[in-house]
């Protein structure tokens, strides 16, 4: 399958099959602690990047073999709602399946009238919001030209007004950045106008774009949530487990999570024992093989180590 990967396991949305909508990388920001590296070349003109029958297909196909599947969630390489017709494959999804649907998107193109009517059949959007300064959230995020932080504002505080869904705004909490007492304040201050269901707090565990970019200390993280719901309720959503399926095609199912994001070696090897309980040589040799085959290299990133796609 070339748009969709997963189910993937988190405790915000259980079982969850990733969607991507995206050539990578494809996106309005250039954020520091993006898991798949710099931003080469901003992409702000939406577009139907691939023939929308063909992902709603591929997402049905997979519904139909995967069972348990509890939420189907567009995230991928790049700035989702990018891609032009995304409400065109959510409305198609709801006339086919109970399955609910989530989007994770930076929330840049909010500001639109257009994104947000798209948006308005989904049952959770998550957008970032890093900062409560623009001078912040033009360190931590890097926007392309003619994106302000008064116009992202704008359009997440415009959306909830509009929206009727869980509207679950996710922070990345940055060591020294936007964990500081003043940082956070001026952020519980803007969430507070803007006014989600949830406040997500998000750690940067995996390798980021930056090498500067590191997590805060469980105090400043206590701080944090302590802090920020002030404004709404926050939650430290726990790493889910990840689940492989089957072991046919291990090697194209692994190909297809780590092209979206740097994949925990722990967390493959986990998920390996699942499909070959007790038999903890064979998974070693499964991982041996896929990783001769050239298409991956191992970084390491506070202590763990993480398997990417090779340059």
């Amino acid at each position: 399958m070339k748009h969709v990967f997963g189910p993937i396991s988190s405790k915000r949305l259980g079982q969850s099959l990733g969607v991507d909508l995206l050539p990578s990388k494809s996106c309005t920001w250039n954020c520091i602690y993006c898991q798949l590296g710099r931003t080469k070349q901003f992409v702000s003109e939406r577009s139907e990047f691939y023939p929308k029958e063909e992902i709603v297909e591929e997402i049905l196909q997979a519904v139909e073999a995967q069972k348990g599947i509890d939420w189907i969630t567009f995230v991928g390489s790049g700035e989702t709602t990018l891609y032009k017709g995304i409400g065109w494959i959510v409305r198609e999804l709801k006339r086919s399946t109970a399955i609910p649907v989530a989007v994770i998107t930076n929330g840049s193109l909010l500001h639109l009238p257009e994104v947000r009517e798209e948006l308005l059949e989904t049952d959770a959007v998550l957008p970032s919001l890093n900062a409560g300064s623009e001078a912040l959230f033009d360190r931590i995020d890097r926007p392309a030209p003619g994106f302000t932080f008064q116009q992202h504002i704008e359009g997440l505080r415009r959306f909830r007004q509009e929206y009727s869904g869980k509207l679950w705004v996710e922070v990345m909490l940055i060591a020294g950045l936007n964990d500081t007492d003043e940082a956070l304040a001026d952020l519980a201050d803007v969430l507070a106008d803007i006014r989600p269901d949830t406040v997500h707090l998000v750690l940067p565990t995996r390798p980021a774009a930056e090498g500067s970019v590191s997590m805060p200390d469980g105090d400043r993280i206590r701080r944090a949530v302590f802090i920020l719901s002030k404004a709404a309720p926050v939650v430290h959503p726990a790493k889910g487990e990840m689940e492989l399926g089957s072991t046919e095609n291990l090697l194209e199912t692994v190909t297809r999570i780590a092209v979206r994001h740097p994949l925990q070696e722990r967390e493959l090897e986990a998920a390996l024992g699942k499909l070959f309980p007790g038999g903890q040589p064979r998974v070693q040799e499964e991982m041996a093989s896929m990783f001769s085959t050239g298409r991956f290299e191992k970084v390491c990133q506070g202590g763990e180590l993480y398997w990417v796609i090779k340059s």
